[in-house]
């Protein structure tokens, strides 16, 4: 966890001195506060696909005009459970298929921030989505590639808008990121496959933040997070394969926060780390689901194999205990957490930030004219500064 202890910095101006005091960082806390959704119990015509029912939910997104809660829903669910801010079932959207506005497994969501419609990537149908803000079918666009020797996953991975409305979505198996126009027309591509600077093995989950449109990408088999400017250009890497804090074990979802702290969900390992915007590890949230001989609940076998549940057995729905944590979306300080083969998406009050000034915004604030006095200046002391800070399957 990173502090940031007080310090003061003195300032002359109009032959006077003042001291301008610098909040301090506090550290950053998850703690659970509810669940939405839930596994099925196979008991008494309860299946998966009874609404309320959830299975490897790997898109979840908040709506910003009525807080309604959406969530992708597969293994042959497949469709988009709306809940709301209460953690209610209310409708649902799509059903199995590959006609329009049908899916075959549905991946990472996310609402067009200009037009408000709905964006879902479709796995096996190698496509994305589009459905207004009712729900309503609007369109399918893109292509993406198929399973690869070797490799649980494929398709569609994570994806965002930037602030001209262009979706950049991550090629799981060609491992580069591709930027659609707002059209549905690929306009471009982002890194090559490979484990250096700006490659890409398995690109999982994606997220822009609107603050300083930086691309932050988990590069799921390098174990890490590979941070881009606006352009694609690679800024810098943090993380490494491993359990220890601050490494990964396959990373999938990611968000980040109004002041560009980072939410992995870390798969593999069950649990949901936070860094700073530098990358330095502040806090983790999380452990395996175990059986009664402490031993950690693998994930089901899939259904290609000849799975017949999309849970992990046992099932435990203590606070916190996850078997594998994969979708993963921030919304006005919550977190929300796919429970990946536990059938539930867990939701976490984030505690404890405190919005750290600038070095130029702390300079503003002893910045002192001709006619101030020292009780003004002890009044300006204590003011906050506004400022704008940067934020699979």
């Amino acid at each position: 966890m990173v502090f940031l202890r007080k310090f003061s910095i003195p300032l002359m101006g109009a032959g006077l001195m003042t001291l301008a005091t610098v909040s301090e960082a506090k550290a950053v806390t998850l703690k659970y506060e509810s669940s939405i959704g839930r596994p099925a119990t196979f008991v008494d015509g309860d299946f998966p696909g009874v609404p309320g029912t959830l299975a490897v939910p790997q898109g979840i997104g908040v709506q910003d005009s009525t807080k309604n809660i959406f969530v992708s829903n597969g293994r042959g669910i497949d469709r988009v459970d709306v809940f709301d801010s209460q953690g209610n079932f209310l409708r649902s959207i799509g059903s199995t298929g590959s006609g329009p506005g049908q899916f075959d497994e549905p991946a990472d969501l996310r609402f067009n921030p200009i037009t408000g419609d709905l964006h879902v990537g479709d796995v096996f149908n190698s496509r994305i989505n589009v459905f207004d803000a009712q729900g309503n079918f609007k369109t399918s666009y893109g292509s993406f590639s198929g399973p690869v020797e070797g490799r649980l996953f494929f398709g569609p991975g994570g994806m965002d808008f930037d602030a001209a409305g262009n979706l950049y979505a991550t090629d799981f198996s060609a491992d580069i990121i591709k930027v659609y126009n707002p059209e549905g027309v690929q306009i471009r591509t982002i890194g090559s496959p490979g484990s250096g600077d700006g490659q890409f093995s398995g690109p999982g989950g994606l997220i822009i933040s609107e603050n300083t449109g930086r691309i932050y990408v988990n590069d799921q088999y390098n174990g890490r997070v590979q941070v881009l400017d606006p352009e694609g250009k690679f800024l810098f890497a943090f993380g490494s394969t491993g359990s220890a804090p601050g490494q990964f074990r396959e990373p999938i979802g990611i968000d980040v926060d109004e002041y560009e702290n980072l939410y992995v969900a870390d798969s593999q390992n069950s649990r949901v780390q936070v860094f700073d915007k530098d990358g330095n590890f502040l806090t983790s949230f999380g452990e395996p689901t175990r059986n009664t001989a402490g031993e950690v609940v693998p994930p089901p076998t899939p259904p290609a194999l000849g799975g017949t549940t999309p849970y992990g057995s046992p099932i435990d729905l203590t606070p916190g205990k996850f078997n594998w944590s994969a979708g993963l979306h921030y919304d006005d300080g919550k977190v929300y957490v796919g429970d990946f083969f536990q059938g539930r998406v867990q939701v976490l009050a984030v505690e404890g930030r405190t919005q750290v000034p600038e070095p130029t915004s702390i300079l503003g604030l002893g910045l002192l004219g001709l006619g101030f006095t020292a009780t003004k200046l002890r009044k300006n002391r204590h003011r906050k500064p506004s400022i704008s800070l940067d934020k699979r399957l």
